[in-house]
């Protein structure tokens, strides 16, 4: 079970009165929202009736073996209480509770297979990150290798550090990641060797498997899981 899940739930698609065409946790790029505005969002996020446990255990009736949320997407909102900026769901929220530990609680004691994703290219609301396009909003001014180093590696190492997920899944690959950002996020993948990733990081790496969106190869991949 893939969730996709995030502050971006709460404008369900729609800004200023207008139906945003794309995906809903796209907006704020679709709309090109800018983050002052998109952050006071956060302040009305308040999902008080989330309950890991009903959730994993729906996954479990519907004969799913695994789990893989959004711990972060593309807009900068982290779902978990990240010590690498303030903008996450324990700091920006009324909420004040960790949804990624709760449900990764839940998946262990149900005997799931825990995953989290992770993007680490694109991120609109923190400066340096990649915007898919071209920046709106001068506070996304800033150096990518410098965000690597400052947000993107140290969350990956704390997502690993702290949930040992047995999926990491990257998104949005970036083919010029240089070897020095490669090793930065990849630093902490030792201290979790089953863990699989997927073939979205970048920079050459071909990841433990082929993800195809919204088709299924007839040939598949040979030689590739």
């Amino acid at each position: 079970m893939f969730i996709h899940w995030g502050v971006s739930a709460r404008l369900a698609g729609s800004y200023n009165g207008k139906q945003i065409e794309n995906y809903a946790e796209w907006i704020m790029r679709s709309a090109n929202i800018p983050i002052a505005d998109y952050k006071q969002g956060a302040a009305q996020f308040n999902p008080e009736k989330y309950d890991a446990d009903a959730w994993v255990s729906t996954a479990k009736e519907a004969g799913m073996k695994y789990i893989v949320i959004t711990a972060k997407h593309h807009d900068g909102f982290a779902m978990y209480d990240t010590a690498f900026g303030k903008y996450n769901i324990h700091n920006s929220t009324p909420f004040k509770r960790d949804p990624i530990a709760e449900l990764a609680v839940a998946c262990k004691q149900a005997g799931i297979k825990f995953g989290v994703y992770y993007s680490q290219n694109l991120d609109w609301s923190n400066p340096g990150g990649r915007t898919a396009g071209p920046r709106w909003d001068p506070a996304q001014e800033g150096d990518y290798d410098d965000y690597i180093k400052r947000v993107a590696a140290p969350q990956v190492d704390e997502l690993i550090a702290r949930f040992q997920p047995a999926v990491l899944w990257f998104d949005i690959p970036n083919k010029d990641l240089t070897p020095d950002q490669v090793g930065a996020l990849m630093a902490s993948f030792p201290k979790n060797p089953g863990m699989i990733y997927n073939n979205r990081m970048g920079g050459g790496i071909q990841g433990d498997t082929e993800t195809p969106e919204q088709t299924i190869p007839a040939t598949g991949f040979p030689g590739r899981d």
